[in-house]
């Protein structure tokens, strides 16, 4: 039917418009999220099958992909894994973002999603305000425009610069604890797993050793987290969080 191909609305995409592609196998869930995404002014495709995902992505990609993990051909983690293979780079910001959006619950499905490399995982049922903000939280990372200035509670650093500050006073860093407390900073408020961090920070693949993660955040905690509130949150069975302190 035409609701579940890979192809877009038959308008004219305004300039500027982010471009999201919906996968999901119910037809309710994925007009839902169509109607609701369009009218928070985007642009919206949509899929039903894992296979028409792919084709779609691979075709015209989009600026990220919202995915279910259980469709009826292959699972949304074969999808990634797919779209990965295809295309590990997307220009100047990398690989297409992702963010399941599925009533698979389970923390290990959670792990492995985020190991793979997906930005973000929402479970089913959700709150829609909540994730258009997650969807633009995503973009704003992804956009290819970093800010200059990153700001997490009192602590802030400096990308052009290469300056890190706490509470005012200068931090010292070396060149790998910069890049790691810059990619930690990119997504606060998001947990990033050990192999996101390993695959954004050090470029391994997922066959990198996962403790060099655990040294580089103690080597950052004992640098620029002495003070409190702590802002750099373990994540047991997952990896870390830069949160900044409830008011």
């Amino acid at each position: 039917m035409g609701d579940g191909e890979a192809t877009g609305p038959a308008v004219t995409r305004p300039a500027g418009t982010e471009r999201l592609l919906v996968v999901d196998d119910e037809a309710t869930v994925r007009e839902l999220l169509s109607a609701t995404l369009r009218f928070a002014g985007f642009s919206v495709s949509s899929a039903s099958t894992g296979a028409e995902a792919i084709a779609a992505a691979t075709r015209e990609p989009p600026d990220l992909v919202l995915l279910d993990v259980m469709l009826p051909d292959v699972d949304g983690f074969e999808v990634v894994r797919e779209l990965r293979e295809r295309s590990p780079g997307r220009g100047r910001s990398g690989p297409v973002p992702v963010l399941f959006l599925t009533a698979r619950d389970r923390q290990a499905d959670k792990v492995t999603g985020l190991s793979l490399g997906a930005d973000d995982y929402v479970t089913k049922p959700f709150d829609l305000e909540e994730l258009i903000a997650r969807i633009r939280a995503i973009l704003r990372r992804t956009s290819g425009a970093p800010a200059a200035l990153l700001t997490v509670g009192d602590l802030k650093l400096d990308v052009e610069g290469h300056q890190v500050t706490r509470q005012g006073r200068p931090v010292r860093l070396s060149a790998t604890e910069f890049r790691l407390l810059h990619y930690l900073m990119q997504n606060a408020g998001h947990v990033v797993s050990k192999a996101q961090i390993l695959d954004r920070v050090w470029a391994y693949d997922f066959g990198g050793d996962a403790s060099i993660v655990d040294t580089y955040i103690s080597y950052l905690r004992r640098k620029a987290d002495t003070g409190e509130p702590k802002l750099i949150q373990t994540v047991h069975g997952i990896g870390y969080v830069m949160r900044e302190p409830r008011r």
